[in-house]
């Protein structure tokens, strides 16, 4: 297993990633009544993703307090962002859902600011430096 010792820019784009995470969860799970009407998104998925987001944020912050890392956990952050943003587009053009129009601004807003915190994580990974074994 390769660990790293985490740049200062990884270790500052996981902090952003998991407040925005843990932020985005609270709000999406307390607030799913409201959001649903006001996005047309239904409170089921809402009240789902809220409560998803919440471990990942823990996740994140937690790893983003380690001194060293293992390389595999990195890019498994960045696989689950990219798997969100990819579900994220997904939703507006499956047709399962009919989101107003604050609704489809709402989903690609979120999934551009999670692509970019992972392409900042992606950069600060290649930034860490590899630990001697």
């Amino acid at each position: 297993m390769t660990h790293l010792t985490m740049s200062p820019l990884l270790r500052r784009a996981l902090q952003a990633d998991a407040l925005a995470s843990g932020t985005m969860g609270l709000l999406l799970a307390l607030a799913a009544g409201p959001l649903e009407e006001l996005l047309g998104l239904p409170r089921a998925l809402l009240v789902g993703a809220g409560i998803g987001l919440l471990p990942f944020a823990l996740a994140l912050g937690w790893l983003a307090n380690r001194e060293s890392v293992r390389r595999g956990w990195i890019w498994g952050v960045l696989a689950i962002n990219a798997v969100w943003v990819i579900d994220s587009l997904s939703l507006l053009v499956s047709g399962w859902v009919e989101p107003t129009l604050l609704g489809k601004v709402f989903v690609i807003g979120q999934a551009v600011a999670v692509a970019l915190l992972a392409e900042l994580e992606f950069f600060g990974l290649r930034r860490s430096q590899v630990e001697a074994a």
